[in-house]
């Protein structure tokens, strides 16, 4: 009697962690394949203004949204009614000497709504620590970000400004370039993981078999494979989007992330980044997406976060990071050109 029981508890247990009306694979697994478009202008972190306030109002939500749209609208406006080349050496608005300016609203996809879980909008994607945000950063990790800026994150000054520096410079061969400049990683941690949204650019396609998950990464066609029942390669293996194990806890896709190369997808992170990831497919067809991050030499604590994947009927087009790197022999012709004005001036 105890036995029968306690199957039947067992039973009950298990068919609740089981979602009846989705869709599943062959083998009864939760079906994943599809594309999923994951704009949302909710931010990553929360507006402190919103202090430890998980939860925004609906009245609140619509007013950021209409916000955005109205600003989309006037550069939409500002768009068809001027398309002309802007003035040498300038941007087209402000007249930066050497800014040839960024993407304006035409180009940008970032979403049109703010997402919601279980009924309620939220004020960010983060949501431990309580206050929404990135943890503390620890000092170690303060000193390596402050040495990254010194040598890219300066001004466009239209100077070569490196040749006053110690050091390599920014500019002295393709492999002295950001992975990202290359053209070799997504931008914004859009294929981490962590995987985020960003300006444009957020669809997501997964292929799913008994052995492996694929998801492909719209943005520079990064791809993810995951290994489902394995084991994680040797440490001595790194990889730049880490090497990524999966298995099945009920209807939820479990994968765990480790192995990742000094220069991981997620900006700020080090090699040893740790990431675990949740995948649960809802019965309104949207994928909800948790994760929890934590880096010994980054953060103070680990940090989580969720957002839902909207499933989408439209394709993922292929992604062409400017045409076959073409633009890596301008970037380095500009900085010799750059450093001879310079060296001339400085004789002068």
């Amino acid at each position: 009697m105890k036995i029968k029981v306690l199957s039947l508890l067992i039973a009950a247990t298990l068919s609740q962690s089981l979602a009846a009306d989705i869709p599943r694979t062959a083998n009864g697994k939760p079906d994943l394949n599809g594309n999923y478009n994951t704009a949302t202008l909710t931010p990553l972190q929360r507006p402190i203004a919103f202090g430890d306030s998980l939860y925004l109002s609906k009245e609140a939500a619509d007013k950021i949204v209409a916000a955005v749209a109205a600003e989309k609208a006037e550069g939409d406006k500002q768009i068809d009614g001027d398309r002309e080349a802007p003035p040498a050496g300038g941007d087209g608005s402000q007249g930066a000497a050497g800014n040839v300016g960024g993407y304006n609203s035409f180009w940008i996809d970032n979403g049109d709504s703010r997402f919601e879980i279980d009924g309620k909008f939220r004020t960010s994607i983060i949501y431990k620590p309580d206050n929404g945000r990135l943890p503390k950063m620890l000092p170690v990790a303060q000193k390596r970000l402050s040495k990254l800026y010194a040598r890219y994150a300066k001004k466009n000054t239209g100077s070569a400004w490196w040749l006053e520096t110690d050091g390599p410079g920014p500019y002295d061969g393709p492999e002295s370039n950001t992975p990202s400049d290359r053209c070799l990683q997504g931008f914004g941690s859009t294929g981490g993981p962590p995987m985020m949204p960003v300006l444009y650019n957020n669809y997501k396609q997964i292929i799913q078999s008994e052995d492996h998950i694929m998801i492909l990464v719209e943005m520079v066609h990064d791809v993810r494979t995951i290994r489902l029942n394995s084991e994680h390669i040797s440490r001595d293996i790194r990889k730049w989007m880490g090497d990524s194990i999966g298995h099945w806890e009920g209807d939820t896709l479990v994968v765990d992330t480790t192995n990742f190369t000094d220069t991981p997808g997620f900006g700020r992170a080090t090699r040893d980044l740790h990431v675990v990831e949740r995948f649960t497919l809802k019965e309104d067809n949207t994928l909800h997406y948790q994760f929890t991050a934590e880096d010994p030499n980054t953060w103070s604590e680990p940090w989580s976060g969720e957002y839902p994947w909207p499933r989408s009927d439209s394709p993922v087009y292929e992604y062409a990071c400017h045409e076959g790197n073409y633009a890596m022999g301008n970037i380095l012709r500009g900085a010799r050109i750059l450093e001879a004005e310079t060296t001339q001036k400085a004789k002068n």
